[in-house]
Parts: structure tokens; C-alpha cells; sequence
């Protein structure tokens, strides 16, 4: 249906933080590296879950676009699938792309602290 809309609402925000992050001298080897992962795989993801209900027949080229959105009674089940599916897509990447950051900036920190150890 149009679950994949949700997780291309996040990325379009994250890429517009990026994009402002970028304009502001915001280092690229820090935050808006790790932030253009995100938007990246939101992005990606989107993008095949689009391809794949446009595979299915759920996208079509003429208005309204989505085959569930011609209705009231479809567009409410429209609207509670993003609601549900959506949004689980986009928290669960958003946690995943979390848990990555987190896990390089504990090797990185760790790195660090070797090489001090062998700078002494």
C-alpha cells in the first residue's frame, strides 16, 4: 500500500538536517557522516519498498497514485497500514542505524585509547 512513505518522510527530514548541518561547517567526519548513513539507508529502503508495491500493482501512473487511495474505506486501511507498518520500518531502521553509531563510537573510542597507549 503506502507504507513506504513513512520511512521517505524521515529520510526527507534527515537529509534537510544533513543538508543545513553542511551549510552550518558542521564537521563531515562526525555527525553528518553518521547522520547521510541514515538518510542513505532510509533512501534505499524506501526506494524498494516503493519498487516493490509498484511491482505488485498497488502504484499506478495516473491520480491518485496509490490503488487504495481511491476510496474513504481504502484509504483508511491506507492510512492504518502507515500508521503501523511505516512507522515500525522507520523506528526499527532508525534503532539499527542507533545501535551502528553507538558500536563505532565505542571502537573509535577504543582505537583512541590504544594508540595513546602506544604514543607513551
Amino acid at each position: 500500500m503506502a507504507c513506504f512513505l513513512v520511512p521517505a518522510a524521515e529520510a526527507a527530514v534527515v537529509t534537510v538536517i544533513t543538508k543545513i548541518s553542511e551549510k552550518r561547517g558542521v564537521p563531515a567526519d562526525g555527525f553528518v557522516r553518521k547522520v547521510k548513513w541514515l538518510s542513505n539507508t532510509l533512501w534505499g529502503g524506501s526506494a524498494l519498498l516503493a519498487f516493490e508495491h509498484a511491482w505488485h500493482g498497488e502504484i499506478i501512473p495516473t491520480f491518485p497514485f496509490l490503488t487504495n487511495a481511491a476510496d474513504a474505506a481504502d484509504r483508511a486501511e491506507m492510512f492504518h497500514e502507515m500508521a503501523t507498518v511505516g512507522v515500525t520500518m522507520a523506528l526499527l531502521i532508525t534503532v539499527v542505524w542507533g545501535i551502528a553509531v553507538a558500536i563505532m563510537h565505542a571502537m573509535e573510542k577504543k582505537a583512541k585509547t590504544a594508540g595513546e597507549g602506544i604514543a607513551k
